[in-house]
This record gives C-alpha cells, structure tokens and sequence, in this order.
C-alpha cells in the first residue's frame, strides 16, 4: 500500500506541476479533468477520496490505540508496536499527502479554468470597445458629413434668397413700367377720342360749308 501511496503522490506532483507551467501537455491535462468532472466523474473522486479519509482515519485511530496500549504498560513500547506505530504513522502522513495533492490540483484546475474564463471575457469587451469606438468614429465622420452638407445648403439658401429679392425687384421695377405705360396708354386713348371728336366736327363743319357753297352756286344760276 505504501508503495501505491507514493505512485500517487508522484503522480499528483507531476500533475501539479504540469499545471503550473504552460505548455502543450497542461492543454492535455486541463481537457482530461474537464471530462473527469462531468458525468459520474465527481462521484468516482468522492467516493475514492471518502475511502481513503476512512483509511486514514483508521491508522490515527489504530496509533491511538498503540500509544494508549503503551502508557498502560508503563509508558514502554515494544519494537513490534514500535513497528506498526512507525508504519501507520507513514501511511497516514501519505494518505493526508495524497488527499492534500488532490485537493490542490481541483484548485489549480479550478483557477485556471476561471482565468481562461476572465480573459475571454476581457477580449469580448476589448473587441466591443474597440467596435464601439469604430462605431463613434464613424459616427462622427457621418456627423461632420451632415454638417457639411448643411453649410452647403444654408449657403444655397442664403444664393436663393439674394436671387429672389433681385427678382423680386425687378419684378416691382415691371409693374411700374407696366402701370406707367398703362397710365400712358390711358393718355393716349383720351387723346385719340378727343382727336376723333375734333376730327368728327371739322368734318361735320367742313361738309357745312359745302353744302352752303352749293346752295349759293345754286342760287347765282337761277
């Protein structure tokens, strides 16, 4: 038994130690205790490490007894419980080895299982933070885009208005010519009717004057 004790113990030491430093086989032996744990894995460890607690809670008990046994003989011990004492004492401190390894090696793979988690998620964030940054990068050039495209806008506006107030006078400076030239037409109409009324008596005048021409001619002939 002591001879699988130490098996063990060695066994453990090098596992610890393989997962101490980082190298391919720690990639290997991290997988393997993943696949431990899952399933009846854990069963399998507990019920190993309950029966070597027992075990070992034996050979305390059976040293209690040989010390109790010696101090009933006078405090003297006899070179076979001397023996037994040396030997359970040995398997003990193995026992209580193995169950320390054990346990060290749960924590490590637990540790660095949570580390390789922690930096997984601080290379999510880093990405996220980096995308989030290209977001606001991007974000701010479609700002200064849109800034642009509205001083442009604000500058055609401000073209337009200036171009609509010179139309807008020239258009006045129109409908005065326009109501110049109607008063002028409107002048020029008056005008043309008094013209006609003139035009219309000194015909009515002049066929007058023929008509007392011919009557006269008329006159002298008789």
């Amino acid at each position: 038994m002591i001879h699988l004790l130490f098996t063990v113990i060695f066994s453990e030491a090098a596992m610890i130690a393989l997962l101490l430093f980082k190298t391919p086989l720690r990639k290997l032996m991290i997988m393997g205790l993943d696949r431990l744990k899952r399933g009846r894995g854990p069963l399998m460890v507990r019920t190993v490490g309950a029966t070597v607690l027992v075990v070992l809670l034996s050979s305390l008990y059976s040293m209690f007894n040989i010390q109790k046994r010696g101090i009933e003989d006078g405090g003297v011990v006899n070179p076979t419980d001397q023996v037994l004492m040396a030997k359970h004492l040995l398997e003990a401190t193995l026992m209580g080895a193995v169950l320390f390894l054990a346990l060290m090696i749960d924590r490590l793979h637990h540790y660095i299982r949570e580390l390789r988690v922690r930096r997984k998620t601080m290379e999510a964030v880093k990405k996220q933070s980096r995308g989030s940054d290209d977001g606001k990068a991007a974000h701010s050039e479609e700002i200064r885009a849109m800034e642009e495209e509205t001083t442009k806008l604000r500058a055609e506006i401000n073209r337009l208005e200036s171009e609509l107030k010179s139309k807008t006078k020239e258009v006045d400076g129109a409908e005065a010519n326009v109501s110049a030239l109607r008063k002028q037409s409107e002048g020029f109409l008056l005008e043309y009717d008094r013209l006609l009324e003139e035009n219309q008596n000194l015909r009515n005048e002049l066929q007058s004057w023929d008509r007392r021409l011919s009557h006269s001619g008329s006159k002298k002939n008789m």
